[in-house]
């Protein structure tokens, strides 16, 4: 691989990011206990990355605030439209592959 640049790395990682976050609003289909249960991680954990991040560079930012950021729009709006009851299939698995905190 060619050498890049911290800037050149820091754009290709906010570009793949971007798209990620383009990718999982055109597939609201996917549940975020869907995507615990197969990656360990979901919408909510990108957002929590994301104000983490904010907030180690010292700006404040809301749980609401990032959630929107990740989602594209408020949280309770989303889960309103594209959240589903999970299955007790997928309730189990989670359990099975809860993160430990």
């Amino acid at each position: 691989m060619s050498e890049i640049s911290p800037e050149q790395r820091t754009a290709f990682e906010a570009a793949a990011f971007r798209r990620l976050l383009e990718h999982l609003r055109e597939r609201s289909d996917v549940q975020n206990i869907d995507l615990m249960n197969l990656a360990g991680f979901c919408r909510n954990c990108l957002s929590n990355w994301y104000r983490e991040a904010a907030e180690a560079s010292g700006v404040p930012m809301s749980k609401e605030e990032s959630r929107e950021i990740v989602y594209g729009m408020p949280y309770e709006e989303w889960r309103t439209q594209n959240q589903g009851e999970a299955s007790p299939e997928q309730k189990a698995a989670f359990e099975r592959n809860r993160p430990k905190e």
